[in-house]
């Protein structure tokens, strides 16, 4: 385990994210750790199912965004 910093993390993030895949990366802000996860991730048909379109999604967000504005 490699215990760092934020400002390691940013400072040398390919190093550390490319470390991640190999061994486990945490990091270490103020009291709290804070784990890096490598996770493959692979669209299910499931996924696919819970999805929407864009069409849906314009949908929901246009009467939002036009009551923002009616203001």
């Amino acid at each position: 385990m490699v215990v760092i910093s934020p400002t390691e993390l940013r400072a040398e993030q390919k190093k550390y994210l490319d470390l991640a895949e190999k061994e486990e990366v945490v990091i270490k802000r103020g009291s709290r750790l804070i784990y890096l996860v490598v996770k493959e991730r692979t669209i299910t048909d499931e996924d696919l199912q819970r999805g929407i379109s864009g069409e849906e999604l314009l949908g929901r967000l246009r009467p939002r965004i036009k009551k923002l504005f009616d203001k």
